[in-house]
C-alpha cells in the first residue's frame, strides 16, 4: 500500500510537506498547482512550488516529490513538462481536479473534464515530451457537472500513456461537501491496468478501510485528512499491516505547529499569522486541545503573540 500527499493549493507548501514527510508514512507528494499559460515557464517558478529540486526532487526526509502542472494547451504543457525534467523533477503530475471558478474560467482545471478528448491530447503530448522512465500522473475528479464521461475520461488517461490515475471521488458540482463516492471508482477500476488511487474524506483509519473498500484501490492520496491528523498515514498503514499504534497526543502535535510557525516566520512573515491560522482549522477536527487554542489566537494578528500562548499550552 502506498499513501500520497495531495497537492492541496496555499496550503501543502514545501514547508508543510517537510513536516509532515518527517512524521512518516508517505511514498511521495505531490506540490501545488504551477500553472502553465502560453510559454515556459522560468526556472525560478519551478523552484519556488517545487525547492525539493535543489535537493534531488526529495523532501529531507527523502520523499519524492512530483511537480503538478496545470493548464489546456498540450503543446505548452509538454514544454513546461520538458524543462521540468531538465531540472531534475522525480515525476510530472497534471490537475484535472481544482474545482476554483478562477481557474476553470482560465482553461484549468476539471473544466477540461467535460472534453475527455481534450484530457487525452495534453497527457499524450506531456508522456511524449518527457523520457519514458519520467512517471507522468494524473489527477481528476468524476466529472464537471456529473460523472456520465468518468469512463471516458478515466480510459482515456491510460490510453494516452500516462503511468497512474489519482481519482478524486467527487465531480465539480460537489467541490468538498461529503460524502466521497468511492464506489464510482469501483465501477470503472477493474477496466484499467494502470495503479489507481482514490481520494477523498479520508480522515481516519476506518475511512481509508472503507475507501479500499468501495474503490478497490490499495493506495490512497491523503489531503485535508493529514492536515487535522499529522500521523494519519502511519495509523492507516499499522491498521493494514494489523499492527498496533498510538496516534500521537497533542503534546506531541504541538512542537511541530511550533516548528512550522517558526519556519514561517522565517521564510514569509507576511503569511505566517494567517497560515498558522489555517492549518489550526484543520488540526481542530481532530484535536480538543487545537480548538482551546485555536480560541485563543483567532484574533491575534502579530506572531510573538501567538507564539506566546503556544508556550501555555493547549488552554486559556
Amino acid at each position: 500500500m502506498r499513501l500520497i500527499l495531495a497537492p492541496m493549493e496555499g496550503v501543502m507548501d514545501h514547508t508543510m510537506r517537510d513536516l509532515l514527510t518527517r512524521v512518516g508514512g508517505y511514498a511521495r507528494c505531490v506540490t501545488e498547482f504551477v500553472r502553465v499559460v502560453d510559454r515556459q515557464l522560468p526556472n525560478r517558478v519551478f523552484h519556488r512550488a517545487c525547492p525539493e529540486l535543489s535537493q534531488g526532487g526529495k523532501t529531507p526526509a527523502g520523499t519524492p516529490v512530483y511537480v503538478q502542472l496545470l493548464g489546456g494547451d498540450p503543446d505548452v504543457m509538454a514544454l513546461n513538462a520538458h524543462a521540468l525534467e531538465r531540472l531534475g523533477a522525480p515525476g510530472i503530475d497534471i490537475n484535472f481536479g481544482c474545482p476554483s471558478k478562477t481557474v476553470n474560467n482560465s482553461d484549468g482545471g476539471s473544466v477540461l473534464l467535460r472534453e475527455p478528448e481534450r484530457v487525452h491530447g495534453i497527457i499524450r503530448a506531456v508522456r511524449a515530451a518527457v523520457s519514458p522512465q519520467i512517471p507522468v500522473t494524473a489527477k481528476i475528479r468524476l466529472g464537471f457537472k456529473d460523472s456520465s464521461l468518468f469512463e471516458d475520461i478515466a480510459l482515456g488517461v491510460e490510453a494516452a500513456g500516462a503511468t497512474e490515475l489519482c481519482i478524486h471521488a467527487r465531480t465539480k458540482q460537489h467541490g468538498y461537501l461529503p460524502p466521497a463516492y468511492w464506489a464510482e471508482i469501483g465501477k470503472v477500476k477493474p477496466r484499467l491496468s494502470i495503479p489507481v488511487i482514490a481520494n477523498g474524506e479520508i480522515w481516519s483509519g476506518t475511512d481509508a478501510q472503507q475507501a479500499q473498500a468501495e474503490s478497490g484501490c490499495v493506495d490512497l492520496m491523503l489531503g485535508r485528512g493529514a492536515l487535522s491528523f499529522p500521523d494519519l498515514a502511519r495509523v492507516i498503514h499499522a491498521q493494514y499491516a494489523g499492527e498496533a499504534y498510538t496516534p500521537m497526543p497533542w503534546a506531541t502535535v504541538l512542537p511541530l505547529v511550533q516548528h512550522y510557525a517558526a519556519q514561517l516566520e522565517a521564510r514569509a512573515p507576511k503569511y505566517a499569522v494567517s497560515f498558522v491560522k489555517q492549518w489550526f482549522t484543520y488540526l481542530r477536527r481532530q484535536y480538543p486541545e487545537a480548538e482551546s487554542l485555536f480560541q485563543q489566537i483567532k484574533r491575534m494578528k502579530d506572531m510573538a503573540e501567538i507564539n506566546k500562548q503556544f508556550k501555555h499550552g493547549s488552554y486559556p
